[in-house]
């Protein structure tokens, strides 16, 4: 069993397809792997055990057809995945790790996990969340904490910390996400995996109960680059049922990036030439010391492999969180107003009437941080104050795109940390939300402005806590930050490699 979970998703799926492994084996083992461990991490809501084991015998009958055809194979079919619980699938239930959904089983499935279905991938799970993603710890949830799998006293960071976790603790060997400000990339920094948030409208999101429509988005996080590259490329392309999704217009398809969707040709060692910008707003007050070194050292990594790197002023990273939080908050206000009870979920069990039914179903259903973001979100949309904060965010949002845009007219990547620290203590963000929210500084911006980022580990501060590296691109540019990541991880597996030499030749 242990020689199955070390194996990165990839590494998997290459050996089932050689049958050398089973669907139905891998799927097995990491079932008992999450009976043994999960009671402490916490990192699923709903394990889909008989579902899963279904899938898995469905899968090897599919590969042994698809073989004895001479047809080709996805790199991962057979191979278990994870899907964060906001992600609806016909027939399981689907919660958002909330009270108010913990009775929802939807009647369709959301596009990116059918087309992992499609490919062959085995729905092993749904992982825990910051109740409706809002939070950055998993600490939330109507379900309980998730706990980092690196540091049981810590939080795994948020959303999608259920998701990190379970990759971080071999639970699945790769698991889809969802980034509304970075809950993606934060969590896969804190827990040491790798995440990646794709481009604004590359993938589809329908089927994912929405957040904040304009800044959510689905991706996966996995122990490797090449993990997430193939992931991407399989949940990538233009859909139909979500008119967000991008390469479906004349105009769209003008850009040949937006239906390209190749991204494991981008798995190449080779930086030479690229330019790599480093914002110095990103290196001012509130940065820990560990975290800034780690991230500067990794551009210096990425300079000597023949990078072109240069430090630069991005201007704007001190109104991203104010403007963040007002789109995203009026945004959740809207998005949330459906859930009253009344054609699914949870519905109070006494009432007097409809407007005391809607009152009591929403005051018992919801926790604390959706009823203050709601709040929040209902205030800024209201009259006399709209103009005031909502058009004055949008009008910020626009300036932070200008700012990237005119700093990819230089540079073809930018680099910089994940968060400002590692992994908070448990319960330390929950007494003090505006702390949790500054958390998100280096992360919500990409959103804003619709841009991919990626999340590579790239150290570990003072107590061995992991460090992310980010790296973002322009619209429709994963393959430039797939190859950037890929390249520095490269350095990393080699450094890694070489002190394993040193420790068993002294051991020898």
């Amino acid at each position: 069993m242990q020689d199955i979970l070390s194996l990165s998703a990839t590494e998997l799926g290459k050996k089932i397809a050689a049958g050398e492994i089973t669907s139905v084996d891998a799927t097995k083992a990491y079932l008992d792997k999450i009976s043994t461990t999960d009671k402490e991490i916490n990192a699923y809501i709903t394990v889909m055990a008989d579902e899963a084991l279904k899938a898995a015998e469905a899968a090897d009958r599919m590969i042994a057809e698809k073989k004895a055809a001479g047809e080709a194979l996805s790199p991962l079919a057979g191979v278990p995945v994870a899907v964060k619980d906001n992600m609806c699938i016909e027939g399981t239930l689907t919660t958002c790790a909330s009270h108010i959904l913990d009775n929802f089983v939807p009647t369709y499935t959301a596009t990116a996990v059918q087309k992992l279905i499609d490919a062959g991938c085995v729905i092993i799970g749904r992982t825990n969340m910051d109740e409706f993603a809002m939070g950055s710890t998993t600490e939330t949830s109507y379900f309980g904490a998730t706990k980092n799998p690196r540091d049981l006293t810590r939080v795994p960071g948020g959303s999608s910390g259920g998701s990190a976790a379970a990759v971080a603790a071999m639970e699945c060997p790769v698991a889809l996400g969802s980034d509304t400000g970075g809950s993606i990339r934060q969590p896969a920094s804190f827990c040491g995996v790798t995440g990646i948030k794709p481009t604004y409208g590359r993938v589809s999101r329908y089927g994912l109960i929405a957040y904040g429509s304009s800044l959510d988005q689905i991706g996966p996080l996995g122990k490797n680059v090449t993990d997430c590259a193939t992931v991407l490329e399989l949940i990538s392309g233009h859909d139909e049922k979500d008119s967000t999704s991008a390469g479906g217009d004349e105009t769209s398809k003008q850009d040949a990036r937006t239906t390209d969707n190749t991204f494991t040709d981008a798995l190449v060692d080779d930086v030479k030439g690229m330019k790599i910008g480093v914002p110095r707003d990103y290196f001012l007050e509130g940065i820990d010391e560990d975290v800034k070194k780690a991230v500067l050292d990794a551009a210096e990594v990425l300079k000597n492999k023949g990078a072109i790197v240069e430090e630069f002023d991005l201007g704007m990273v001190e109104y991203a969180i104010p403007a963040y939080y007002v789109i995203a908050c009026a945004e959740a206000s809207s998005n949330l107003e459906r859930f009253d009870g009344v054609k699914y979920g949870y519905r109070t069990d006494s009432y007097t009437d409809l407007h005391n039914m809607y009152k009591k179903t929403r005051s018992e259903g919801f926790g604390a941080e959706v009823k203050r973001r709601i709040m929040l979100g209902s205030f800024v949309l209201s009259s006399g104050y709209y103009d005031a904060y909502y058009v004055k965010a949008l009008r910020v949002k626009a300036l932070i795109k200008k700012a990237f845009d005119d700093a990819f007219s230089k540079y073809d990547v930018i680099l910089g940390p994940v968060a400002p620290t590692a992994a908070l203590k448990l319960g330390e963000s929950l007494s003090d939300p505006i702390q949790m929210y500054l958390g998100d500084i280096y992360t919500v911006s990409v959103n804003l402005a619709g841009l991919p980022g990626i999340s590579v580990p790239c150290g570990e501060d003072k107590n061995g806590l992991p460090i992310g590296l980010q790296l973002l691109g322009q619209t429709f540019d994963e393959k430039k930050i797939i190859r950037a990541a890929y390249s520095y991880e490269q350095y990393r597996l080699a450094e890694m490699n070489l002190k394993c030499d040193d420790i068993c030749g002294k051991e020898a």
